[in-house]
């Protein structure tokens, strides 16, 4: 199946993940405010990516049709919002905003369980629309005081939700996780790609 995706996100794990799945990608970020009221993790996710999807179509109404962001190409092409949060302690952790917040993080996910969860919203040319959600639960090893400093002191904390990256220097601490390894990357493909083959 020939792809090409608009991906409404900077972020290069999605970009990589996709590229994996031999999509073409256009990047094409999305500024929508992303100032929502929502408890619930997973309503949350879901409504992010909705708002990041249909901003991008929002800004370029032409974007099927011409090479606003690119070229659609013949083959099907869809805008794909993201959002990703983690979920621990009955609190939702975005991105961390310094190094202290980054360190109440990591404190609240050591020797615990915890959830991530990435909504995603796939916008086809013809107006529909999917929204939908992955959960994976990631298990972590209890961490030393010196450990978690030296982890906040790199910078691999501060451009992601919950403060860490499981495919970097944060994946030792990983005890086991129950779900999508991708979703925890940032992207759940293989259930993003099935929805998309169950619509066409």
């Amino acid at each position: 199946m020939n792809m090409t995706i608009i991906l409404a996100s900077k972020s290069p794990r999605r970009k990589e993940l996709l590229e994996n799945a031999q999509a073409n990608i256009i990047i094409c970020p999305s500024d929508a405010e992303e100032d929502i009221d929502e408890k619930n993790p997973a309503e949350l996710v879901m409504k992010l990516s909705s708002l990041k999807a249909e901003a991008v179509y929002e800004q370029n109404p032409e974007i099927f049709k011409s090479t606003a962001c690119g070229s659609g190409g013949d083959d099907k092409p869809f805008i794909l919002g993201a959002d990703t949060v983690v979920y621990a302690g009955g609190k939702i952790l975005g991105k961390p905003a310094d190094k202290d917040e980054a360190r109440d993080m990591i404190n609240l996910l050591s020797g615990s369980v915890h959830s991530v969860f990435t909504g995603f919203t796939i916008l086809f040319e013809d107006g529909n629309k999917i929204t939908d959600y992955a959960e994976t639960k990631v298990f972590v090893y209890p961490m030393s005081d010196k450990e978690i400093e030296d982890y906040i002191s790199t910078d691999e904390p501060y451009d992601k939700a919950g403060a860490y990256g499981i495919q970097g220097l944060f994946g030792k601490f990983v005890e086991k996780i129950e779900g999508d390894y991708n979703n925890v990357v940032g992207l759940p493909v293989s259930k993003i790609l099935h929805k998309v083959k169950e619509y066409i």
